[in-house]
């Protein structure tokens, strides 16, 4: 498994599993319908849990470009590989979108609201205030990628693995984002991750969803110039205090 597919497959994973739980508890007439935001953290916890196992060991398992970019800002990772990372993360988070929309096409159906529809597959606010909400996922990201740069060190080993998230283990990683989730996950619904909000997004403005409503793009920005923000501000956060 090369590092692009890696990336894909991982982020395919994390996708599947956390749409899965958002689908899960919000569509009608699915058995996990109404259970609330500790299964849904949990859910996601675990689809990182899952993605990283698997993409670990081939691409360092960052599936989050924000991730790749802090990696790369704290040159813990080499910024030619930035692209292409990036890319195999949007293409593995539409895959998963996807894939959540098909299996869950008689939920969408049977579900009313437009808004509860698209919070499948991206984010919005609970309150809406740019500064505020921008300011969330800056810092939810942070935590992340600060935390992430304590625990390893993104290298090149001897056989060439690269060797970046993963190296944390996949429990800790899982970990790190449940905690992110309880604690200021509540504003925005925790993006913390450009992939898994604007690929879903593209996903749910293409495919057809009966009164699917609004695709949120006046707020679509955030999820990106937050997390990418917060990466960088980590990386250079963690460098001065090296």
């Amino acid at each position: 498994m090369t590092p692009f597919v890696a990336e894909i497959v991982g982020t395919f994973l994390l996708m599947l599993l956390g749409c899965g739980v958002n689908a899960n508890v919000s569509l009608q007439k699915t058995y996990g319908n109404g259970s609330g935001w500790i299964v849904i953290t949990t859910g996601w916890a675990f689809a990182v849990y899952t993605g990283v196992v698997v993409a670990g060991p081939h691409s360092g398992a960052h599936l989050n470009p924000a991730v790749t970019i802090g990696l790369a800002v704290a040159g813990e990772f080499p910024m030619d590989s930035v692209p292409s990372y990036i890319l195999a993360q949007f293409i593995g988070a539409m895959l998963g979108a996807f894939a959540v929309w098909l299996i869950n096409k008689d939920h969408f159906d049977a579900t009313e609201d437009g808004d509860t529809k698209r919070a499948v597959f991206c984010n919005a606010p609970a309150i809406p205030n740019t500064f505020l909400n921008l300011l969330t996922e800056i810092l939810g990201t942070f935590v992340l990628v600060f935390a992430v740069l304590y625990f390893t060190d993104a290298v090149i080993s001897s056989d060439n693995t690269i060797i970046g998230l993963g190296s944390l283990g996949a429990l800790p990683v899982a970990l790190i984002v449940w905690g992110i989730g309880l604690s200021l996950g509540g504003t925005t619904g925790y993006a913390i991750n450009p992939a898994r909000d604007m690929g879903p997004r593209i996903v749910h403005a293409l495919v057809p969803i009966k009164n699917k409503g609004s695709n949120g793009w006046s707020y679509s920005w955030i999820p990106v110039v937050g997390p990418i923000l917060g990466a960088a501000l980590a990386a250079i956060m963690a460098m001065v205090l090296q």
